[in-house]
């Protein structure tokens, strides 16, 4: 038998295209880390929305009025399943490349030859899987105890895929400036879950003071969170049209940011 059989002969990739192979071979690796470790990233996040569901449903029972015509739950359930989504697509990207830099093994993606754009798109991917793989499973746990109508399925596909995105590629560019974990902490407390929590999450929007609907205008989370709940229930605060393109550019910003920052190796060599 010829030895060389027991190899897998590729192509010669041409230099400055894309490295497909590499970079399928980077995603399956950022999937398996959280995969490896489901209940601390998958079932954590959910059962944490379940708990919130259930402490709400408790505490107000049927006195609260329907919001936006749907019942609370309802209207409620999209919101902490985006606002897990969120969160955990940020965890994932910043903690893959703060971990690698901490423990040193960051050459293990820098040394191959893989380029800003495969590094960017891997990466980023790795993170929308993980929040995709949150908000199904949420929303089956959920479907138990909740009446999901699916208005919209586009909206729901858009809406996910943009937040888990944005999360991302933020979270990317905080992995590459943090140093250590208390920087995550800082970014996590002071901008995310304020930030998620303000964009309608428990409540309508409609009720918040006059000054206030002026600073959710800019809040891309209220977007995000408003856009998918609005596939669930047909009903929405905000201009839905505003809002998709909002995240779009922001997202294409975001990810320029982040693949400059991998482009120019800050922080990341040494």
């Amino acid at each position: 038998m010829d030895e060389n059989e027991n190899y897998h002969w590729r192509k010669p990739r041409v230099p400055g295209s894309i490295n497909w192979y590499g970079l399928w071979t980077l995603y399956k690796k950022e999937v398996y880390r959280f995969i490896k470790i489901f209940f601390q990233t998958i079932a954590a996040p959910i059962a944490t929305s379940l708990l919130f569901m259930a402490i709400f449903t408790i505490a107000l029972g049927d006195l609260r009025p329907d919001v936006n015509g749907a019942p609370f739950i309802e209207f409620l359930a999209p919101g902490l399943i985006m606002m897990s989504v969120l969160q955990q697509a940020f965890a994932h990207t910043s903690s893959s490349l703060l971990i690698s830099k901490i423990q040193g093994n960051i050459v293990d993606i820098l040394l191959p030859p893989l380029g800003e754009i495969e590094l960017n798109t891997a990466i980023s991917l790795g993170g929308v899987t993980r929040g995709v793989i949150v908000a199904l499973g949420a929303i089956f746990c959920m479907s138990f105890f909740v009446n999901f109508n699916f208005e919209n399925i586009w909206a729901i596909f858009f809406y996910l895929i943009s937040g888990s995105l944005m999360l991302s590629s933020i979270g990317i560019i905080t992995g590459i400036w943090a140093e250590k974990f208390d920087h995550l902490g800082t970014i996590t407390n002071f901008i995310i879950v304020p930030l998620s929590f303000l964009s309608g999450t428990f409540y309508s929007v409609k009720r918040m003071p006059e000054f206030a609907l002026y600073l959710i205008e800019y809040n891309p989370f209220f977007y995000v969170i408003d856009g998918f709940r609005y596939g669930f229930i047909g009903n929405a605060d905000g201009d839905l049209i505003f809002g998709a393109i909002f995240l779009t550019i922001l997202n294409l910003i975001l990810i320029i940011i982040s693949h400059f920052l991998l482009k120019s190796g800050w922080r990341l060599k040494t």
